[in-house]
Protein backbone atom coordinates (compact mmCIF):
# COMPACT_ATOMS: atom_id res chain seq x y z
CA UNK A 1 0.00 0.00 0.00
CA UNK A 2 1.41 3.36 -1.10
CA UNK A 3 0.63 6.80 0.32
CA UNK A 4 0.13 9.33 -2.48
CA UNK A 5 0.02 13.13 -2.25
CA UNK A 6 -1.62 15.13 -5.04
CA UNK A 7 -0.81 18.85 -5.31
CA UNK A 8 -3.58 20.64 -7.14
CA UNK A 9 -5.91 23.59 -6.61
CA UNK A 10 -5.93 27.30 -7.21
CA UNK A 11 -8.42 26.96 -10.06
CA UNK A 12 -11.05 24.39 -10.95
CA UNK A 13 -8.88 23.34 -13.89
CA UNK A 14 -6.13 22.21 -11.50
CA UNK A 15 -8.32 20.85 -8.70
CA UNK A 16 -10.81 18.66 -10.55
CA UNK A 17 -8.22 16.44 -12.28
CA UNK A 18 -6.55 15.97 -8.90
CA UNK A 19 -9.87 14.82 -7.46
CA UNK A 20 -10.34 12.47 -10.42
CA UNK A 21 -6.96 10.87 -9.82
CA UNK A 22 -7.52 10.61 -6.06
CA UNK A 23 -10.83 8.82 -6.64
CA UNK A 24 -9.11 6.26 -8.84
CA UNK A 25 -6.17 5.72 -6.51
CA UNK A 26 -8.41 5.35 -3.46
CA UNK A 27 -10.41 2.68 -5.28
CA UNK A 28 -7.15 0.79 -5.80
CA UNK A 29 -6.37 0.97 -2.07
CA UNK A 30 -3.79 3.77 -2.32
CA UNK A 31 -4.48 6.34 0.45
CA UNK A 32 -4.37 9.81 -1.12
CA UNK A 33 -4.13 13.35 0.20
CA UNK A 34 -4.91 16.42 -1.89
CA UNK A 35 -2.97 19.63 -1.30
CA UNK A 36 -5.27 22.49 -2.28
CA UNK A 37 -5.03 26.27 -2.12
CA UNK A 38 -6.79 28.42 0.44
CA UNK A 39 -9.10 29.93 -2.19
CA UNK A 40 -12.86 29.69 -1.73
CA UNK A 41 -13.27 27.89 -5.07
CA UNK A 42 -11.15 25.03 -3.70
CA UNK A 43 -12.84 24.78 -0.31
CA UNK A 44 -16.31 24.84 -1.88
CA UNK A 45 -15.57 22.00 -4.27
CA UNK A 46 -13.72 20.03 -1.59
CA UNK A 47 -16.85 19.98 0.60
CA UNK A 48 -18.58 17.87 -2.06
CA UNK A 49 -16.01 15.08 -1.62
CA UNK A 50 -16.17 14.26 2.07
CA UNK A 51 -14.55 10.85 1.58
CA UNK A 52 -11.35 12.40 0.22
CA UNK A 53 -8.63 14.00 2.36
CA UNK A 54 -7.90 17.67 1.59
CA UNK A 55 -5.02 19.65 3.08
CA UNK A 56 -5.07 23.46 2.53
CA UNK A 57 -1.62 24.78 1.71
CA UNK A 58 -0.27 28.33 1.53
CA UNK A 59 0.89 29.68 -1.79
CA UNK A 60 0.63 32.57 -4.20
CA UNK A 61 1.07 32.85 -7.98
CA UNK A 62 4.17 34.60 -9.27
CA UNK A 63 3.40 38.24 -10.01
CA UNK A 64 6.03 40.46 -11.62
CA UNK A 65 5.86 43.17 -8.95
CA UNK A 66 7.97 43.57 -5.78
CA UNK A 67 4.99 42.71 -3.56
CA UNK A 68 3.92 39.86 -5.84
CA UNK A 69 7.43 38.40 -5.77
CA UNK A 70 7.55 38.58 -1.96
CA UNK A 71 4.18 36.84 -1.69
CA UNK A 72 5.33 34.11 -4.05
CA UNK A 73 8.56 33.50 -2.11
CA UNK A 74 6.73 33.45 1.21
CA UNK A 75 4.10 31.07 -0.15
CA UNK A 76 6.74 28.80 -1.67
CA UNK A 77 8.78 28.58 1.53
CA UNK A 78 5.69 27.99 3.67
CA UNK A 79 4.34 25.25 1.41
CA UNK A 80 7.80 23.67 1.08
CA UNK A 81 8.21 23.41 4.86
CA UNK A 82 4.66 22.18 5.52
CA UNK A 83 4.87 19.65 2.69
CA UNK A 84 8.26 18.33 3.83
CA UNK A 85 6.90 17.74 7.34
CA UNK A 86 3.67 16.20 6.03
CA UNK A 87 5.54 13.69 3.85
CA UNK A 88 7.47 12.48 6.87
CA UNK A 89 4.32 12.25 8.98
CA UNK A 90 2.38 10.01 6.56
CA UNK A 91 5.33 8.24 4.94
CA UNK A 92 4.55 9.58 1.48
CA UNK A 93 5.61 7.41 -1.46
CA UNK A 94 4.89 9.79 -4.37
CA UNK A 95 3.87 13.35 -5.24
CA UNK A 96 1.69 14.14 -8.26
CA UNK A 97 1.54 17.82 -9.22
CA UNK A 98 -1.05 19.33 -11.55
CA UNK A 99 0.81 22.55 -12.28
CA UNK A 100 0.27 26.07 -11.02
CA UNK A 101 1.69 27.70 -7.92
CA UNK A 102 0.11 25.04 -5.69
CA UNK A 103 2.49 22.36 -7.05
CA UNK A 104 5.82 24.16 -6.85
CA UNK A 105 6.58 24.01 -3.11
CA UNK A 106 5.24 20.45 -2.61
CA UNK A 107 7.18 19.15 -5.64
CA UNK A 108 10.46 20.64 -4.46
CA UNK A 109 9.86 19.29 -0.95
CA UNK A 110 9.24 15.82 -2.40
CA UNK A 111 12.47 16.02 -4.35
CA UNK A 112 14.33 17.05 -1.19
CA UNK A 113 13.00 13.94 0.53
CA UNK A 114 13.85 11.67 -2.41
CA UNK A 115 10.17 10.96 -3.12
CA UNK A 116 9.22 10.25 -6.77
CA UNK A 117 7.59 13.22 -8.49
CA UNK A 118 5.02 13.05 -11.29
CA UNK A 119 3.93 16.22 -13.10
CA UNK A 120 0.81 16.75 -15.24
CA UNK A 121 0.48 19.63 -17.70
CA UNK A 122 -3.02 19.93 -19.15
CA UNK A 123 -2.49 22.83 -21.55
CA UNK A 124 -0.80 22.92 -24.93
CA UNK A 125 1.80 25.41 -23.67
CA UNK A 126 4.15 24.36 -20.89
CA UNK A 127 4.69 27.05 -18.27
CA UNK A 128 7.98 27.92 -16.60
CA UNK A 129 7.13 26.15 -13.33
CA UNK A 130 6.30 22.89 -15.11
CA UNK A 131 9.42 23.18 -17.29
CA UNK A 132 11.52 23.55 -14.13
CA UNK A 133 9.80 20.69 -12.31
CA UNK A 134 9.78 18.39 -15.35
CA UNK A 135 13.57 18.18 -15.29
CA UNK A 136 13.33 16.88 -11.73
CA UNK A 137 10.44 14.46 -12.22
CA UNK A 138 10.03 10.76 -12.84
CA UNK A 139 7.20 11.26 -15.30
CA UNK A 140 5.69 14.14 -17.26
CA UNK A 141 2.13 13.84 -18.56
CA UNK A 142 1.41 16.06 -21.59
CA UNK A 143 -1.46 16.54 -24.07
CA UNK A 144 -1.65 14.61 -27.33
CA UNK A 145 1.34 14.95 -29.62
CA UNK A 146 3.44 17.15 -27.31
CA UNK A 147 7.07 16.76 -26.29
CA UNK A 148 9.32 19.06 -24.26
CA UNK A 149 12.86 20.11 -25.12
CA UNK A 150 15.40 18.72 -22.70
CA UNK A 151 13.10 15.94 -21.44
CA UNK A 152 13.61 12.37 -22.62
CA UNK A 153 10.63 11.02 -24.58
CA UNK A 154 10.82 7.99 -22.31
CA UNK A 155 9.74 10.18 -19.39
CA UNK A 156 6.79 11.74 -21.27
CA UNK A 157 3.34 10.22 -21.57
CA UNK A 158 0.71 11.84 -23.81
CA UNK A 159 -2.30 10.87 -21.83
CA UNK A 160 -4.94 13.60 -21.64
CA UNK A 161 -6.99 15.25 -18.90
CA UNK A 162 -8.55 13.12 -16.12
CA UNK A 163 -12.22 13.78 -15.37
CA UNK A 164 -13.99 12.88 -12.13
CA UNK A 165 -15.68 9.47 -12.21
CA UNK A 166 -19.16 10.99 -11.86
CA UNK A 167 -18.60 13.36 -14.78
CA UNK A 168 -20.65 11.68 -17.49
CA UNK A 169 -22.75 12.81 -20.39
CA UNK A 170 -26.39 12.28 -19.53
CA UNK A 171 -29.45 12.36 -21.80
CA UNK A 172 -30.59 15.88 -22.64
CA UNK A 173 -34.13 15.14 -21.43
CA UNK A 174 -32.89 14.15 -17.96
CA UNK A 175 -30.44 17.06 -17.73
CA UNK A 176 -33.13 19.57 -18.68
CA UNK A 177 -35.56 18.07 -16.16
CA UNK A 178 -33.00 18.32 -13.34
CA UNK A 179 -32.30 21.97 -14.21
CA UNK A 180 -35.96 22.86 -14.66
CA UNK A 181 -35.52 23.78 -18.34
CA UNK A 182 -38.05 22.90 -21.04
CA UNK A 183 -36.95 20.44 -23.69
CA UNK A 184 -38.43 22.75 -26.32
CA UNK A 185 -36.02 25.63 -25.59
CA UNK A 186 -32.97 26.34 -27.71
CA UNK A 187 -30.40 26.55 -24.90
CA UNK A 188 -27.11 28.46 -25.06
CA UNK A 189 -24.77 27.81 -22.12
CA UNK A 190 -22.05 30.41 -21.42
CA UNK A 191 -19.10 29.45 -19.21
CA UNK A 192 -16.25 31.69 -18.11
CA UNK A 193 -14.35 29.11 -16.04
CA UNK A 194 -14.31 28.70 -12.26
CA UNK A 195 -13.41 32.38 -11.84
CA UNK A 196 -15.97 33.58 -14.35
CA UNK A 197 -15.35 35.91 -17.29
CA UNK A 198 -16.56 39.50 -17.11
CA UNK A 199 -16.44 39.97 -20.90
CA UNK A 200 -18.59 36.88 -21.55
CA UNK A 201 -21.09 37.96 -18.89
CA UNK A 202 -21.26 41.40 -20.49
CA UNK A 203 -21.78 39.92 -23.95
CA UNK A 204 -24.75 37.90 -22.71
CA UNK A 205 -26.34 40.95 -21.08
CA UNK A 206 -25.76 43.10 -24.14
CA UNK A 207 -27.34 40.49 -26.40
CA UNK A 208 -30.28 39.28 -24.31
CA UNK A 209 -32.81 40.92 -26.63
CA UNK A 210 -31.06 39.63 -29.77
CA UNK A 211 -30.98 36.12 -28.33
CA UNK A 212 -34.61 36.29 -27.22
CA UNK A 213 -35.69 37.48 -30.67
CA UNK A 214 -34.14 34.28 -32.07
CA UNK A 215 -35.88 32.16 -29.43
CA UNK A 216 -32.59 31.30 -27.70
CA UNK A 217 -32.59 30.84 -23.92
CA UNK A 218 -29.33 31.25 -21.98
CA UNK A 219 -27.74 29.68 -18.93
CA UNK A 220 -24.78 31.87 -17.95
CA UNK A 221 -22.26 30.73 -15.32
CA UNK A 222 -20.94 34.08 -14.16
CA UNK A 223 -18.27 33.05 -11.62
CA UNK A 224 -18.40 33.26 -7.84
CA UNK A 225 -16.87 36.74 -7.61
CA UNK A 226 -18.68 38.47 -10.45
CA UNK A 227 -22.45 38.30 -10.28
CA UNK A 228 -25.33 37.13 -8.14
CA UNK A 229 -27.81 34.61 -9.50
CA UNK A 230 -30.96 35.75 -11.24
CA UNK A 231 -33.49 35.17 -14.00
CA UNK A 232 -34.49 37.48 -16.86
CA UNK A 233 -37.56 36.79 -19.00
CA UNK A 234 -38.16 38.52 -22.33
CA UNK A 235 -40.71 38.17 -25.08
CA UNK A 236 -39.41 36.31 -28.10
CA UNK A 237 -40.76 35.18 -31.45
CA UNK A 238 -44.54 34.83 -31.59
CA UNK A 239 -44.89 36.25 -28.10
CA UNK A 240 -43.22 33.28 -26.40
CA UNK A 241 -41.34 33.91 -23.15
CA UNK A 242 -37.60 33.34 -23.40
CA UNK A 243 -35.75 32.79 -20.13
CA UNK A 244 -32.14 33.76 -19.37
CA UNK A 245 -30.62 32.32 -16.22
CA UNK A 246 -27.56 33.71 -14.43
CA UNK A 247 -25.87 31.31 -11.98
CA UNK A 248 -22.65 32.09 -10.09
CA UNK A 249 -21.36 28.52 -9.70
CA UNK A 250 -22.40 24.91 -10.14
CA UNK A 251 -21.01 21.61 -8.89
CA UNK A 252 -22.94 19.75 -11.59
CA UNK A 253 -21.29 20.92 -14.79
CA UNK A 254 -22.08 17.68 -16.60
CA UNK A 255 -25.81 18.38 -16.15
CA UNK A 256 -25.44 21.92 -17.49
CA UNK A 257 -23.38 20.86 -20.50
CA UNK A 258 -25.59 17.86 -21.28
CA UNK A 259 -28.63 20.19 -21.30
CA UNK A 260 -27.07 22.59 -23.84
CA UNK A 261 -27.59 22.86 -27.58
CA UNK A 262 -24.51 25.09 -27.84
CA UNK A 263 -21.81 26.25 -25.44
CA UNK A 264 -19.73 29.43 -25.40
CA UNK A 265 -16.69 28.89 -23.21
CA UNK A 266 -13.18 29.93 -22.36
CA UNK A 267 -10.58 27.45 -23.59
CA UNK A 268 -8.97 26.06 -20.47
CA UNK A 269 -7.97 22.41 -20.73
CA UNK A 270 -10.57 21.36 -18.16
CA UNK A 271 -13.43 23.12 -19.92
CA UNK A 272 -12.43 21.53 -23.24
CA UNK A 273 -12.19 18.04 -21.70
CA UNK A 274 -15.69 18.44 -20.26
CA UNK A 275 -17.09 19.70 -23.57
CA UNK A 276 -15.53 16.72 -25.35
CA UNK A 277 -16.92 14.24 -22.82
CA UNK A 278 -20.45 15.66 -23.14
CA UNK A 279 -20.22 15.90 -26.97
CA UNK A 280 -21.54 19.48 -26.96
CA UNK A 281 -20.97 21.82 -29.94
CA UNK A 282 -19.07 24.89 -28.79
CA UNK A 283 -17.65 28.28 -29.66
CA UNK A 284 -14.43 28.86 -27.73
CA UNK A 285 -13.28 32.36 -26.71
CA UNK A 286 -9.65 31.99 -25.53
CA UNK A 287 -8.70 34.25 -22.64
CA UNK A 288 -6.27 36.65 -24.36
CA UNK A 289 -4.07 37.15 -21.29
CA UNK A 290 -3.58 33.48 -20.43
CA UNK A 291 0.03 32.55 -19.66
CA UNK A 292 1.99 31.59 -22.79
CA UNK A 293 -1.23 32.07 -24.79
CA UNK A 294 -2.16 28.53 -23.77
CA UNK A 295 -5.93 28.96 -24.18
CA UNK A 296 -5.57 29.96 -27.82
CA UNK A 297 -3.34 26.93 -28.44
CA UNK A 298 -5.87 24.66 -26.72
CA UNK A 299 -8.73 26.05 -28.79
CA UNK A 300 -6.80 26.02 -32.05
CA UNK A 301 -5.93 22.34 -31.61
CA UNK A 302 -9.57 21.39 -31.05
CA UNK A 303 -10.68 23.47 -34.04
CA UNK A 304 -8.11 21.72 -36.27
CA UNK A 305 -9.63 18.41 -35.15
CA UNK A 306 -13.09 19.61 -36.21
CA UNK A 307 -14.44 19.84 -32.66
CA UNK A 308 -15.22 23.54 -32.19
CA UNK A 309 -15.28 27.06 -33.63
CA UNK A 310 -12.82 29.64 -32.29
CA UNK A 311 -13.71 33.31 -31.92
CA UNK A 312 -11.12 35.71 -30.51
CA UNK A 313 -12.18 38.13 -27.80
CA UNK A 314 -11.34 41.17 -29.93
CA UNK A 315 -13.83 39.92 -32.55
CA UNK A 316 -16.44 38.79 -30.05
CA UNK A 317 -18.68 41.87 -30.13
CA UNK A 318 -18.85 41.93 -33.94
CA UNK A 319 -18.88 38.24 -34.83
CA UNK A 320 -20.10 36.10 -31.94
CA UNK A 321 -23.84 36.65 -32.35
CA UNK A 322 -23.63 35.64 -36.01
CA UNK A 323 -21.64 32.53 -35.06
CA UNK A 324 -24.26 31.59 -32.47
CA UNK A 325 -27.08 31.88 -35.02
CA UNK A 326 -25.13 29.87 -37.58
CA UNK A 327 -24.36 26.96 -35.27
CA UNK A 328 -27.57 26.93 -33.21
CA UNK A 329 -29.85 26.52 -36.23
CA UNK A 330 -27.65 24.21 -38.27
CA UNK A 331 -28.40 20.74 -36.95
CA UNK A 332 -26.29 19.03 -39.62
CA UNK A 333 -23.20 21.01 -38.60
CA UNK A 334 -23.78 20.35 -34.91
CA UNK A 335 -24.09 16.63 -35.67
CA UNK A 336 -20.68 16.72 -37.37
CA UNK A 337 -19.17 18.50 -34.35
CA UNK A 338 -20.64 15.92 -31.97
CA UNK A 339 -19.28 13.06 -34.09
CA UNK A 340 -15.79 14.59 -34.06
CA UNK A 341 -15.94 15.17 -30.31
CA UNK A 342 -16.83 11.50 -29.78
CA UNK A 343 -13.67 10.53 -31.67
CA UNK A 344 -11.57 12.90 -29.53
CA UNK A 345 -12.66 11.52 -26.14
CA UNK A 346 -9.60 10.07 -24.37
CA UNK A 347 -11.67 7.75 -22.19
CA UNK A 348 -10.66 6.89 -18.61
CA UNK A 349 -7.52 9.02 -18.31
CA UNK A 350 -7.39 8.82 -14.50
CA UNK A 351 -7.21 5.04 -14.73
CA UNK A 352 -4.33 5.15 -17.21
CA UNK A 353 -2.38 7.67 -15.11
CA UNK A 354 -2.90 5.50 -12.01
CA UNK A 355 -1.67 2.43 -13.92
CA UNK A 356 1.46 4.30 -14.98
CA UNK A 357 2.19 5.67 -11.50
CA UNK A 358 1.75 2.25 -9.92
CA UNK A 359 4.09 0.69 -12.49
CA UNK A 360 6.71 3.40 -11.87
CA UNK A 361 6.55 2.88 -8.12
CA UNK A 362 6.94 -0.88 -8.53
CA UNK A 363 10.03 -0.35 -10.69
CA UNK A 364 11.39 2.12 -8.16
CA UNK A 365 10.91 -0.36 -5.32
CA UNK A 366 13.08 -3.01 -6.94
CA UNK A 367 15.92 -0.64 -7.85
CA UNK A 368 18.65 0.48 -5.42
CA UNK A 369 17.73 3.72 -3.66
CA UNK A 370 19.90 6.78 -4.29
CA UNK A 371 20.92 8.88 -1.37
CA UNK A 372 20.66 12.63 -1.03
CA UNK A 373 17.21 13.07 -2.51
CA UNK A 374 18.30 12.61 -6.13
CA UNK A 375 15.46 11.43 -8.33
CA UNK A 376 15.87 8.88 -11.07
CA UNK A 377 14.43 9.25 -14.56
CA UNK A 378 12.31 6.15 -15.02
CA UNK A 379 11.35 5.03 -18.51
Amino acid sequence: MKNIVIACGGTGGHLTPGIALAQNLEERGYPSWLFISQKSVDSRLARKYSKLSFVPMPGSPLMKTPLGLLRFIYGFLSSFIQSYRFYGKIGADALIGFGGFSSFGPAMAARARGIPVFIHEANRAVGKAVRFLAKRSNRLYLPEGMLLDGISPEVIRNIGYPLRKEFRRIPKERARKQLGISLNEKLLVVIGGSQGAVSLNRWVKDNLENLASEGISTYCLTGMKNESSGVVQLEGMGGQIVTSRFVSFTDDMNEVLSAADLVISRAGAGAIAEIVRCRIPSILIPYPHAADNHQFLNAEFLERKGGTIVCTEKNMMNDLMDEVREVMFNEEFRTILRRNLFALDNGEVANRISDDICQCLKQSAIQPKHQGGVLRMIG
